[in-house]
């Protein structure tokens, strides 16, 4: 997630005013926070909800309801493994499992060093490929715990 930067309220009120023209304007602003922080901090929801007119409740629970939203920054690297039935019947639990253990991490975890954050994803649309992740955005089909651990290793060197 190199290129986030730091918080700021301003910022992300120019961001907000940016979006408020839109149809259901909520999820762009969202992404585009997170897009431009690297998360999407508490600190937005009662500026969101107050933008928006709704409550911080329905706010939070926007934020709250969607996974891909993260409330803490991300590692300088994301590798998000599908968890959805095709990866699962595929191995896709234990493989994941037992990378975690290795890494020592949890899902939603970044690396002490931060150079990587493991999330859930639901559905890559790799199917035919399962089991499948997403590295940096990349997709990458038949994953294993040889590749887990080259991209976990790369993601130390970078």
């Amino acid at each position: 997630m190199s290129g986030a930067v730091p918080w700021n309220e301003a910022r992300a009120q120019e961001i907000i005013d940016a979006h408020l023209g839109l149809e259901g304007p909520a999820l762009p602003i969202l992404h585009a926070i997170q897009e431009e922080f690297g998360y999407v901090p508490e600190a937005v929801v009662p500026q969101l909800a107050q933008s928006l007119n709704i409550s911080r409740a329905e706010m939070h629970g926007v934020v709250t309801f969607y996974h891909d939203f993260r409330h803490a920054p991300a590692g300088r690297h994301v590798l998000k493994l599908c968890r959805a039935e095709s990866c699962q019947s595929m191995g896709s639990e234990k493989i994941a499992k037992d990378f975690l253990e290795r890494i020592k991490l949890e899902w939603g975890g970044t690396a002490n060093d931060g150079s990587l954050t493991v999330e859930a994803i639901y559905c890559l649309g790799l199917c035919a490929h399962s089991p499948g992740a997403l590295y940096d955005g990349e997709p990458i089909g038949r994953v294993d715990a040889e590749i887990l651990d080259e991209l976990a290793s790369e993601a130390q060197k970078s």
